[in-house]
């Protein structure tokens, strides 16, 4: 199973950053069993939220050439839960790091204004056509950004 997990990108600047939303919705099926009766969202999920608009960040700023693969999680922070209903806004800043080899990115998601999640990751730059349909990929970041010409 794969989720998709960004539902809105809002803003986007290449190589620097990106803002995207998750809303959480009732009917997600990992929330049937976290927890029976009291569901909230897996902190894991928060953090893949975070990854793939990293990934999404990376696939703009190469002309869809490239994606981000997380290789290590350097640090996660969870704040407090993510709820049914929630709207999270997410936000990915590439990271300058002193070693330049490194592709590291900082991740925050909040819902209005409280922090849930804060983040750093590092990964490895692979080409976008050894994961997915780079064409489909760019048609589908136009349906995340409302830029779909029809």
């Amino acid at each position: 199973m794969r989720y998709l997990l960004i539902d809105h990108i809002t803003e986007y600047r290449p190589d620097e950053l990106i803002r995207g939303i998750k809303n959480v919705a009732m009917s997600e099926d990992f929330l049937e069993f976290h927890f029976p009766k009291n569901p909230i969202m897996p902190g894991v999920m928060l953090l893949e939220s975070l990854v793939q608009l990293s990934g999404w960040l990376q696939a703009v700023s190469s002309d869809f050439s490239s994606w981000l693969l997380v290789t290590k999680v350097r640090k996660s922070n969870f704040y407090s839960f993510a709820l049914p209903g929630d709207q999270v806004e997410l936000e990915i800043q590439r990271v300058q790091d002193e070693n330049q080899d490194l592709n590291v990115y900082r991740g925050l998601g909040t819902v209005k204004g409280k922090k849930k999640i804060v983040a750093e990751f590092e990964g490895e730059i692979v080409p976008i056509d050894a994961i997915e349909d780079a064409e489909e990929q760019r048609r589908f970041f136009r349906l995340l950004t409302r830029d779909v010409k029809l």
